[in-house]
């Protein structure tokens, strides 16, 4: 049985790399590890210029803020510490690595030796605070934060979203595929902390491979394995809730507001890995596909290498793209160039060449946006009122409850860019508020 939700769209899937293995690229001469990867305050530099480094060490961190320590992928020396404008216009801290290839292991890379049964929850938060994870499949929230907030709350209801619904992006695909050992021990550890019997892992059913890989791993019930229909934004948080649960989160509410907590694939595999072997998240499997790539490939990548050495490693560009692109095409976020580094949260590295496309800009009032709305939202509207600056309407039209996941702009006709209306109302209201206060 396939489970599902109301609107949403189907757009083209472009899994490009869906057979392709995940290959390991080899750690760049020099990395920049960004400070802000997570949601929450930036993590504060605790190494200096000159200063040598080991694989695994933590060089930053903020213990008193909801904030993820950042650790060195490679062993080397420290080059400086640099700011610049990130794509989404915020000013990041950058810490530079000269890797010294020899790839030495902090002293505080070290496994859990007790059993997992045996650990308490307030020991798996540590862990996995200590191991800096994030939430991996694009928002980026610390794993330690939303795990503690779903004890608290009392949540009956552990979804993993294996959904990978974003165009172009197989990495959690491959994830399965290659480890599913890893994501089901990280899913047992999280039952473990969460007190709870059992678990659901949702995935869309165009992976029914990996759906069939995993209940011969799982081998009971204690875990079950959902096929949700495939459909765009499948993943999202509030699409996937109702799907396995039935429940509607609150608007202006967590899935903890409807029992729920809801934790990416990757994000499970690296808390197991965190456990199994004491590594920090320090890598992460990316999908690099587009166009303009020569090869489309799945590769795990030390976090701070630049886009152009991850795009060189699969043959280099075939063509110069028109827009690069962190993450999917629905959700994605377009890179000023390939100095762009990879982060906790980057799922896809797209280059794509430039297509015809609507650019009218013109509302012709057919509705197809509020039929592909997941929120039951009206675009048009909210797009109107955005347009001539009239955001208090905006916000009578619930702007704040839009997920942005582009499913009206995909299938408006008029070419209207409604997300970014939307998001600029969101913005201005937001601007607003905080003037007032």
């Amino acid at each position: 049985m396939a489970f599902t939700f109301k609107g949403g769209v189907h757009p083209r899937e472009w899994k490009l790399t869906e057979r392709s293995p995940i290959a390991k690229l080899p750690a760049s001469a020099h990395l920049e590890v960004p400070l802000q990867q997570h949601i929450g305050a930036p993590a504060a530099a605790l190494v200096q210029k000159g200063e040598g480094v080991k694989l695994g060490q933590v060089i930053a961190d903020n213990a008193n803020a909801l904030c993820c320590p950042v650790h060195a992928p490679v062993s080397g020396t420290i080059t400086g510490i640099t700011t610049r404008m990130d794509a989404s216009g915020r000013m990041i801290e950058y810490i530079g690595i000269d890797n010294d290839f020899a790839d030495t292991l902090s002293e505080t890379v070290l496994p859990h030796t007790r059993p997992i049964l045996e650990t308490s929850a307030e020991e798996i938060i540590a862990r996995i605070r200590a191991a800096g994870i994030s939430g991996m499949g694009g928002a980026g929230f610390p794993a330690y934060a939303k795990l503690s907030s779903a004890i608290e709350s009392g949540v009956d209801k552990l979804i993993v979203n294996a959904c990978e619904c974003e165009p172009y992006l197989t990495a959690d695909h491959r994830l399965l595929l290659e480890h599913p050992d890893a994501v089901v021990g990280g899913i047992q550890i999280l039952m473990r902390a969460l007190d709870l019997a059992d678990a659901t892992i949702a995935i869309e059913d165009n992976k029914r491979d990996a759906a069939i890989l995993l209940r011969s791993v799982i081998q009971n019930d204690l875990i079950r394995v959902h096929l949700l229909q495939t459909k765009y934004p499948q993943g999202d948080e509030r699409q996937i809730v109702f799907a396995v649960t039935g429940r509607q989160i609150p608007a202006g509410k967590l899935p903890k507001d409807a029992g729920c907590v809801i934790f990416n694939a990757a994000t499970c595999a690296a808390i197991y890995d965190a456990f199994v072997t004491g590594l920090p998240l320090v890598s992460r499997i990316v999908t690099v596909s587009g166009d303009c790539v020569k090869k489309p490939s799945n590769v795990r990548v030390p976090i701070g290498t630049a886009f152009k050495d991850v795009i060189e490693f699969c043959g280099g560009y075939s063509a110069e793209p028109d827009k690069l692109i962190a993450g999917g095409p629905m959700m994605g976020v377009c890179q000023w160039d390939d100095n762009a580094v990879v982060t906790k949260t980057t799922s896809g590295i797209l280059a794509l060449s430039k297509v015809p496309h609507r650019e009218a800009d013109v509302c012709v009032h057919c509705g197809k946006c509020a039929l592909a709305c997941p929120m039951y939202l009206e675009p048009l509207y909210l797009a109107a009122y955005a347009r001539i600056g009239q955001y208090e309407r905006c916000k009578d039209f619930d702007v704040f409850s839009c997920v942005e996941c582009g499913s009206c702009a995909h299938v408006c006709p008029g070419g209207v860019p409604l997300v970014q209306y939307i998001r600029t109302a969101k913005v201005k209201l937001k601007e607003l508020a905080a003037a007032k206060k």
